[in-house]
């Protein structure tokens, strides 16, 4: 018999036609996925991919498998699933991917709780926002974590929006703020961003053309993490969001301000609705749905 991973890479192979673009999506080599093809095509004993030197497609016998197999497959996968979660012995794993600056440290308390509750194992990734749909979409994870513009439409996924995050001016060296900071104050310190591509910079910016204008930069670094260690020994300033400063602990709480006006952005979790594992996905969003129902 093929096996489910056999299944589950043709189903990707049918999707991009290309056993490069196929490959890469499968988290496999190509000659270890293009052996997988063999296999299940000697299994079945029938031809499901017709190859050239021009490239590959289907056979009219792979098209019939492929509508076949691609409305049972989801379904017996789901099922094993169901059934790994039953056992005390076997977790399910859901891999969730996290923006960058969203703050993957804030997951910890989510990988915690279902390890001790729901028997479902949580790993985390972080990631920029373009890696973030490529591997929700490609199936190497199974939830994204991610700050979304409000024009932004994704078409693919599910979205839940589990909070509105404050965004706050952290410049603990400089001293001439107080409790809340104009945005023309503002403009009056060095910036620190993330890099000119960074989907941060995008949202940072939108705030900023408020006033017409953005402060000189200081510095352009990858991370909340990196940047919030920057402020703290220069005299610059960013807008970094107030639950991931209030996350890292008590040194951190005191060397920012609020601003005005002030500034949210909205994240969201976004998933596959047919992905085999959606029970467990509905437990992990409906619990940090609940966990953050005070702040949206």
């Amino acid at each position: 018999m093929p096996s489910i991973e056999e299944l589950k890479n043709f189903i990707i192979y049918e999707r991009v036609q290309n056993f490069t673009l196929a490959a890469n999506q499968a988290n496999i080599t190509q000659s270890a996925f293009s052996f997988q093809m063999k296999k299940l095509e000697e299994t079945l004993g029938v031809k499901l991919i017709l190859r050239s030197n021009r490239g590959s497609c289907l056979t009219p016998e792979g098209k019939i498998f492929y509508k076949k197999i691609c409305g049972i497959l989801p379904e017996l996968v789901q099922t094993i699933y169901e059934f790994q979660q039953k056992s005390s012995e076997k977790a399910i794993e859901l891999k969730v991917g996290v923006l960058t600056s969203l703050g993957d440290i804030l997951m910890n308390q989510y990988v915690t709780y279902f390890q001790k509750n729901k028997n479902i194992l949580i790993t985390v990734y972080s990631m920029e926002k373009n890696e973030l749909i490529r591997s929700l979409n490609s199936g190497k994870i199974d939830i994204a974590s991610s700050f979304l513009s409000d024009d932004e439409t994704l078409e693919n996924f599910e979205k839940v929006l589990f909070r509105r995050d404050k965004m706050v001016y952290y410049a603990p060296n400089i001293t001439e703020i107080c409790n809340t900071i104009s945005i023309q104050a503002i403009l009056n310190f060095p910036l620190v961003k993330y890099p000119p591509d960074n989907f941060m910079n995008k949202m940072i910016d939108q705030y900023f053309n408020i006033a017409g204008k953005v402060p000189v930069v200081a510095a352009q670094l990858p991370s909340p993490y990196a940047i919030i260690q920057y402020c703290k020994k220069n005299t610059a300033g960013a807008l970094i969001a107030e639950r991931l400063l209030n996350t890292l602990g008590d040194s951190y709480k005191y060397g920012y301000c609020n601003i005005d006006p002030s500034y949210t952005m909205k994240a969201f979790l976004l998933y596959k609705k047919e992905n085999p594992k959606y029970r467990a996905i509905k437990l992990f969003i409906d619990y940090v749905v609940k966990l953050n129902k005070n702040n949206n």
